[in-house]
C-alpha cells in the first residue's frame, strides 16, 4: 500500500490546481467579451470571481471536513462549471445587441442563473459531507433509498405530457415555472441500493451454471434481478420516451454488478438484453405507434439527419455542421455561431462549444471527464470495504457513461438522448445532482485514505455482518 501524503499537501495541491481552473475561466470570459463586444469590460472578472470564492469556499471545508480527500477531483469540476458558465454567458451575450452587452449584469439570463446553481449545488456538496461523515452508515437506508429512487424515475411518467414533457421527452417535473428532473438524484439513491444488495448477493451471483466460449455464465435462477432492472429500464424506454435514461439506469447496475462479481458474463448479458429490447421497441413503434413512436422518430433521426434537415433533423444536421465548422482549433471563444443549434445551451452545449473550440478544445474537456472517471475508480480501488467500492465504481462510472451518452448523441454515435452533459450544461437539476456525486466520491476518498495503513472499522449501526480481509489485505469480503 502506497504512503499517505500529509492532508495539508493534498489540499495545497488542489488549492493551487483550483486557482490555476479559474485563472483559466477568467481568461476565456476576457477572450468572450473581446470577441464579441470589441472590448474586454472592466467587470470581465466578476463572474470568475464569484466562482473562485464558492470554490474555495468548499476547499476550506474539505480541508476540515475529508482532509485526505483526492485532491483533482475539486479542481477538475470547478473547470468544468466554469467553462459551462462562462459558455452560457458568451450566449446570453448573443441574445442582446452589441451596445447593449457591456450592460449585462453578473446574474442575468442562463448563465447567471447557472451562475446562482451553482452556489446551490456547491452548498449542497458541502452539506452533504458534513452530514455524511462515514459512507457506510448509507447502507443502513439502502432499502428507503432504493424506493425512493424507483418514485423519483416514475413520477414524470406517471404525470401528464403538460406537467412533464420537454422535447418529446418525459424526464421533468414542470410546476408553473418552475423545472425539476428528478431522474439526476434517482440515479445516486438507486446505485446506493444496487451497492448494498450486490455486497450481500455477489456470492451467489458469482456462482456459474456453465461455460460457453471460454466465459462463465450463471445460474438461470440468478438472472432474476437483472431482468427485473431490465424490465424497469424497458418501461423508462416507453413512457418516458428517452433511451438515453434508460440505459443510463440500465448501465449503472449491470457494471456494479460486474464490478461486485468479476464476471464478464453478466457484461455479455446486459449488452444482449439491452439492444435486444432498443431493437424490438424500434420495430413495435414502425408497426404499432403509440408509446414507441417517438423512439423510431429519434432513431430515423440518427441513421440520416439530412434526410429532413429542415424538421425532424435540424437539431442534429447544425450540431454536426457546427462540429465541422469548428474543424481542430475552433473560432475562438465568442467566435462561432452557437445560437443556430437548437437546445445549444442544454442537449447541444457539447457541439456549440466545438465550434469556438475545436477539436482540441473537445479534446481537453473529454480529458478532463475521463481525469474525474479515472480518478473515480482509483477510490473504489483504494477503499477497503465492498459498500465503498461498489458505491465509488459506480458513480465514476455512471458520470462517464452520462458524457458518453449526450456526446454521443451530439455527434451522431448513437440515437440523440435527454441527458444533459455534466458540469457544462444549463439546469439546476444535473448541476446539483453531479456535485452531490462528486461529494460522495471525496467522502469515500477520505475514508480510503484514512484507512490505508490498518483494517477497515465497521461503524456502529451498520447494516450487514463483520467484514474479513483476503490475505492481500485489498479486498473486502461479507461472510
Amino acid at each position: 500500500m502506497p504512503a499517505v501524503r500529509p492532508s495539508r499537501v493534498r489540499r495545497n495541491a488542489e488549492l493551487g490546481l483550483l486557482l490555476f481552473a479559474m485563472a483559466l475561466v477568467a481568461a476565456y470570459g476576457a477572450t468572450v467579451e473581446a470577441t464579441m463586444l470589441g472590448e474586454v469590460t472592466a467587470d470581465f472578472w466578476v463572474p470568475a470571481a464569484i466562482l473562485t470564492t464558492v470554490f474555495v469556499s468548499i476547499h476550506v471545508a474539505i480541508r476540515f471536513l475529508a482532509p485526505q480527500a483526492d485532491p483533482v477531483l475539486l479542481p477538475a469540476v470547478a473547470l468544468l462549471n466554469g467553462l459551462g458558465v462562462g459558455f452560457l454567458r458568451r450566449l446570453d451575450l448573443a441574445e442582446v445587441p452589441v451596445a447593449e452587452g457591456a450592460e449585462l449584469t453578473t446574474f442575468a439570463g442562463t448563465g447567471g442563473r447557472q451562475l446562482a446553481w451553482t452556489l446551490a449545488a456547491v452548498v449542497g456538496a458541502i452539506v452533504l459531507l458534513a452530514v455524511v461523515r462515514d459512507h457506510r452508515v448509507v447502507s443502513r437506508y439502502a432499502y428507503t433509498l432504493g424506493l425512493a429512487g424507483i418514485v423519483l424515475v416514475m413520477i414524470p411518467a406517471v404525470l401528464p405530457p403538460s406537467m412533464s414533457e420537454i422535447n418529446g421527452a418525459k424526464l421533468w417535473i414542470i410546476v408553473g415555472g418552475f423545472t425539476i428532473q428528478p431522474g439526476e438524484f434517482a440515479k445516486l439513491a438507486l446505485l446506493s441500493f444496487f451497492a448494498y444488495y450486490l455486497v450481500r448477493k455477489r456470492e451467489v451471483l458469482s456462482l456459474a451454471s456453465r461455460r460457453f466460449l471460454g466465459i462463465d455464465f450463471p445460474r438461470g435462477r440468478d438472472l432474476g434481478p437483472v431482468l427485473v432492472v431490465w424490465l424497469v429500464s424497458l418501461l423508462v424506454l416507453v413512457f418516458e420516451k428517452d433511451l438515453g435514461t434508460s440505459l443510463l439506469y440500465f448501465g449503472m447496475f449491470v457494471v456494479t454488478l460486474y464490478i461486485a462479481t468479476e464476471r464478464v458474463s453478466w457484461l455479455i448479458i446486459g449488452l444482449g438484453l439491452f439492444f435486444g429490447g432498443a431493437v424490438s421497441a424500434y420495430y413495435l413503434g414502425k408497426q404499432l405507434g403509440g408509446p414507441f413512436a417517438n423512439f423510431v422518430v429519434r432513431a430515423d433521426t440518427w441513421l440520416d439527419p439530412f434526410a429532413d434537415p429542415f424538421a425532424k433533423g435540424f437539431q442534429l444536421s447544425q450540431s454536426l455542421l457546427g462540429l465541422g465548422t469548428g474543424g481542430l482549433f475552433g473560432a475562438g471563444p465568442g467566435g462561432g455561431q452557437p445560437t443556430k443549434i437548437p437546445e445549444v445551451h442544454n442537449d447541444f452545449i457539447f457541439a456549440g462549444m466545438g465550434e469556438e473550440i475545436g477539436l482540441f478544445g473537445l479534446t481537453a474537456l473529454l480529458t478532463l471527464y475521463l481525469l474525474i472517471v479515472v480518478r473515480g475508480l482509483r477510490i473504489g480501488l483504494a477503499v477497503r470495504d465492498s459498500f465503498g467500492k461498489l458505491v465509488a465504481g459506480g458513480l465514476a462510472f455512471t458520470l462517464g457513461l452520462q458524457v458518453f451518452v449526450i456526446i454521443g448523441g451530439v455527434t451522431k454515435l448513437i440515437p440523440l438522448t435527454g441527458q444533459t452533459t455534466p458540469f457544462l450544461s444549463a439546469g439546476g437539476s444535473s448541476l446539483m445532482a453531479n456535485w452531490l456525486l462528486v461529494a460522495v466520491l471525496l467522502r469515500i476518498s477520505d475514508a480510503a485514505n484514512q484507512t490505508a495503513g490498518g483494517p477497515p472499522v465497521r461503524p456502529a449501526g451498520a447494516v450487514g455482518p463483520p467484514v474479513q480481509l483476503h490475505a492481500a489485505n485489498t479486498e473486502v469480503i461479507r461472510p
